[in-house]
């Protein structure tokens, strides 16, 4: 089975439009938190979110910008920066994919038209349905780089950049192609997605922009919306090596599961948390105690944050007190389905810059999270393997593993 290794990212996210200054802002910290501007909070009790700081109009003109959706235009700009990054010109077109995760997909194009049905069916876009359907992400992304490999869409809700990611490095791994281009774009700051998590109590109340997302501190009270989208440009080692290309990591493990519990609150003790994060840690064939590092889930909501403690508890046993634990959530907010992809791109940076990036906003204890998670200040630290986890409603589970990359 083939080797399978990271030789390209790029992101747009709350911090950042690309990878460099992404991981220079969560590394010292800095909060992507700001109050809503995206539309009218005047009737929401929820006034802020992390929205990504972007002028599309920078990189697409009125004409492109009318076939796209939002969230579409962050996976067209953040793949252009990985493909780059990754120096891809020449490829084998029919051995290179595209897998994109994506929770909801063009929600904002969904309540623009639906806005204009209500004046005439006619006002509504001929573009509406390619530019709202998930799987049309990496439509683009293949229909511009010429792309003929595997294509197509994942949605688990919040697990399902994990879920796309994990998907390629299977494919890979078993020689069904070389190259694929995986992540996942979300832009769900819009009146209906915030009013629909509002509604059901998942989002914090807190709109204080320092306080509002804490991943396990006491006072925790539900996430802060984020929008954004990670690609990274997985590759099969040899191909790698034969066109000299920079190798960021390798992928080594990869779990998945589910609760089988309940719509949207995690299993008691996060058993299928437990077995995802096992399931990978069996697949890369490494030990509990070669773990150094995870990127936990950790949502800021109550269930989640002890859940997902008990779940490393359970698994690490004694040795669980040695992980640096940390939520990057913290200051990027929930990316719904791209938020696997943009913290595994945090992930990978901790491997290579041997850093943990800190869980902000952390004051007060909980009992019941008495792990540490690199409160408010990251910490320098060699990382040889290292996990990121994603948990998403309808008890989907997903656990990437990532190495340092060793001839």
């Amino acid at each position: 089975m083939e080797r399978v290794v990271i030789t390209g990212l790029g992101t747009v996210n709350p911090l950042a439009n690309n990878k460099k200054n992404f991981w220079h802002n969560i590394s010292i910290g800095k909060n992507g938190v700001s109050n809503i501007s995206l539309f009218d909070t005047e009737n929401f009790k929820v006034k802020i979110a992390a929205e990504a700081k972007i002028d599309l109009t920078a990189y697409f003109n009125s004409k492109e910008l009318n076939k796209l959706d939002r969230f579409t235009s962050f996976s067209l700009i953040a793949a252009d920066e990985a493909i780059k990054d990754s120096n891809l010109n020449k490829f084998n077109a029919e051995r290179v994919g595209v897998i994109i995760g994506s929770g909801i997909g063009g929600i904002q194009s969904l309540e623009n038209q639906h806005k204009n049905l209500l004046f005439s069916p006619k006002k509504v876009s001929p573009y509406f349905i390619p530019s709202m359907i998930s799987n049309i992400s990496p439509g683009h992304i293949s229909i511009k780089y010429g792309f003929k490999g595997p294509n197509y869409s994942v949605a688990s809700a919040c697990a399902s950049s994990n879920h796309a990611i994990g998907n390629a490095y299977k494919i890979i791994k078993y020689g069904d192609a070389d190259i694929i281009i995986s992540g996942g774009s979300e832009a769900g700051i819009t009146p209906l997605s915030i009013a629909g998590f509002q509604n059901m109590k998942a989002l914090t109340s807190n709109n204080n922009i320092s306080e509002a997302s804490r991943p396990f501190d006491l006072n925790r009270d539900g996430f802060v919306m984020g929008e954004g989208c990670g690609i990274l440009v997985l590759e099969k080692l040899s191909s790698a090596l034969k066109r000299n290309a920079k190798i960021y990591c390798e992928i080594t493990g990869y779990g998945t599961t589910a609760d089988a519990y309940h719509l949207t609150t995690p299993s008691p003790s996060g058993e299928g948390a437990f077995r995802s994060m096992k399931n990978a840690i069996i697949d890369s064939k490494l030990d509990i105690t070669e773990i150094d590092y995870i990127n936990a889930h950790g949502t800021s909501t109550y269930y989640n944050d002890k859940n997902e403690t008990e779940a490393i508890k359970n698994l690490f046993k004694n040795y669980s007190k040695n992980l640096s634990i940390s939520s990057t959530k913290s200051m990027i907010g929930h990316l719904l389905g791209a938020t696997g992809a943009v913290e595994a791109i945090a992930t990978i940076f901790s491997i290579n810059h041997s850093f943990i990036p800190p869980t902000i906003n952390y004051k007060t204890k909980d009992p019941n999270c008495d792990l540490d998670y690199t409160p408010n200040k990251g910490i320098n630290k060699i990382v040889d393997n290292a996990i990121s986890n994603t948990f998403g409603f309808g008890g989907h589970n997903a656990t990437l593993l990532f190495s340092k990359y060793n001839n």
